[in-house]
């Protein structure tokens, strides 16, 4: 009886302490019950409108000197603008370029193409024998032709032989002065000075009766206050052996497919009609 009595003992004593243990084990979150069905697949997403612009298959940098308004020169932002970064703005949408504008001054425009620190010069570039040789110049975009500018009202507006015997400012050693000496040496008083400005002075100041040179430039000079006196008379001069062939822009001549572009797009800019609402922006004349 004593025996049983310990072994009763000794049971409850093992109970307990059991007991105890179990509540001091941390109790663990009961297991997450599967869910019975997986839920629905979400519609994809809708892709947004298609953007209605091509994008850009390659890109290309383009230099100007940015230095003979209205042609070339740089707006208040100080971004390259005017007629040919127009012109050059069009045909880099239409031959899908995306097209970096950058300014160098004059003489760094040629050596820095042949170096192919850029891909084109659009900085009213003219079309010479000698840069011929050098670069792979594309089709003409401009050509400005001579041009007389004489008082207002002088009896000059018909063929230039009206201006025989008439005082005649040229810029000396220039393609004009050439046209100039070929045309009137033996019947015109042919005035030579250094710069256009400087015949067009002389001409509002009425110490000659007309200057011959680019018909852009003497234009130009009409829309200022100092040349409100004069205005541009006469015909048109195109002499391709001495007033040249036109302004063109300038690439390399290993780039053969970029210049074959490049013309498409001009002559695409000129039939369908973009080109001239261009032209009409900067000059009341075709320069095509």
């Amino acid at each position: 009886m004593k025996f049983l009595t310990s072994l009763l003992a000794l049971l409850a004593m093992v109970a307990s302490a059991s007991a105890q243990q179990q509540q001091q084990q941390p109790q663990r979150p009961p297991a997450k019950q599967a869910p019975a069905t997986k839920p629905a697949p979400q519609p994809a997403a809708k892709p947004g409108p298609k953007s209605p612009f091509t994008p850009p298959a390659f890109k290309i940098t383009i230099a100007t000197e940015a230095a003979f308004p209205p042609f070339n020169y740089l707006d208040r932002k100080g971004m390259p603008a005017g007629f040919e970064m127009e012109l050059a703005q069009e045909a880099c949408q239409r031959i899908k370029a995306e097209c970096e504008f950058i300014v160098l001054k004059w003489d760094e425009l040629i050596p820095g193409l042949l170096e192919k620190k850029f891909d084109i010069i659009m900085s009213s570039l003219e079309m010479t024998r000698e840069r011929r040789q050098r670069l792979g110049l594309s089709r003409r975009y401009y050509l400005s032709p001579g041009a007389f500018i004489a008082a207002k009202g002088a009896p000059f507006d018909g063929p230039p032989s009206l201006l025989r015997n008439k005082r005649i400012g040229i810029q000396k050693e220039s393609m004009h002065a050439d046209w100039a000496d070929k045309s009137f040496r033996r019947s015109a008083q042919l005035k030579r000075y250094g710069t256009v400005e400087e015949a067009l002075n002389a001409l509002a100041n009425d110490e000659i009766d007309a200057v011959f040179g680019d018909k852009a430039q003497l234009w130009l000079w009409s829309q200022k206050p100092e040349g409100k006196c004069c205005e541009l008379v006469g015909q048109d001069i195109k002499d391709t052996q001495t007033l040249g062939v036109g302004v063109a822009a300038g690439l390399r001549k290993e780039d053969v497919k970029l210049r074959d572009a490049l013309n498409k797009a001009f002559a695409d800019m000129i039939s369908d009609g973009t080109y001239r609402k261009i032209n009409e922006k900067y000059f009341p004349f075709p320069l095509n």
